[in-house]
């Protein structure tokens, strides 16, 4: 099988390419180094992130029907239809063009990604304090994500959604207070109902499945012993 990964070179796609070739597929890895660049937004401001998902995806998607693709994998974000985060908005608007496209598909919507832990500390800070919602929150290691792009790109379109979670669910504002503790970050983490999260309001289901999920088999502890490890 070809298969081209957009954002091959990325924290998913280049563990996706890792699990894919060993497998005899011929699988491209293309990425704004290969001159690719479509994978994600240079600006996170609501009109610019909008405008680049729509651009993109309409110029990939044009692409694929001329060169007859038959499955389409998108990854896309858990709770992205019930929030008023302008990135959230504009995976919505990337998701019905794919829909809309005619090429057979997967949309594969994960909870956030472990290894953005310290980002999302960072984006939150304000001094020593980091605010958080204590919405739940399920976040999912990048390696579990790959093994299921990697799965699903296999396997026959389904033409609908896959929404995919990591094993463990608390508040959010408990998960990133325990991460800071264990890296040895002294910064402190308040409990904020009216904290948000990239500019989006957080409800207490906002961010994890409402339904049935496929989850990962990496939980907290085992993905800070491997990240520790790498590092």
């Amino acid at each position: 099988m070809k298969i081209v990964v957009i954002g091959g070179t990325g924290l998913i796609g280049s563990k996706t390419v890792s699990i894919l070739r060993p497998g005899g597929h011929e699988v491209v890895a293309a990425s704004p180094n290969t001159g690719v660049n479509l994978a994600n937004s240079p600006s996170f401001d609501d009109k610019a992130v909008l405008e680049f998902f729509e651009t993109s995806g309409r110029n990939l998607l044009a692409a694929e029907a001329a060169a007859g693709v038959r499955h389409h994998v998108a990854l896309s974000i858990v709770g992205t239809d019930r929030s008023d985060n302008g990135y959230f908005r504009a995976k919505v608007a990337q998701e019905k063009l794919i829909k809309t496209s005619g090429i057979p598909y997967t949309i594969i919507r994960s909870t956030q990604f472990l290894e953005f832990l310290r980002g999302i500390a960072d984006s939150s800070a304000d001094g020593n304090i980091v605010r958080i919602s204590p919405g739940l929150f399920q976040p999912i290691a990048a390696d579990d994500v790959a093994a299921v792009v990697a799965d699903v790109a296999l396997a026959a379109p389904r033409n609908g959604i896959v929404e995919i979670a990591g094993p463990e669910r608390a508040p959010f504002n408990e998960i990133v207070a325990r991460y800071l503790k264990v890296v040895g970050d002294p910064r402190k983490v308040v409990s904020d109902p009216a904290a948000r999260y990239f500019g989006g309001r957080v409800e207490e289901r906002s961010l994890v499945p409402l339904g049935e999920a496929r989850l990962g088999r990496i939980g907290f502890d085992e993905w800070l012993r491997r990240s520790q490890a790498r590092a």
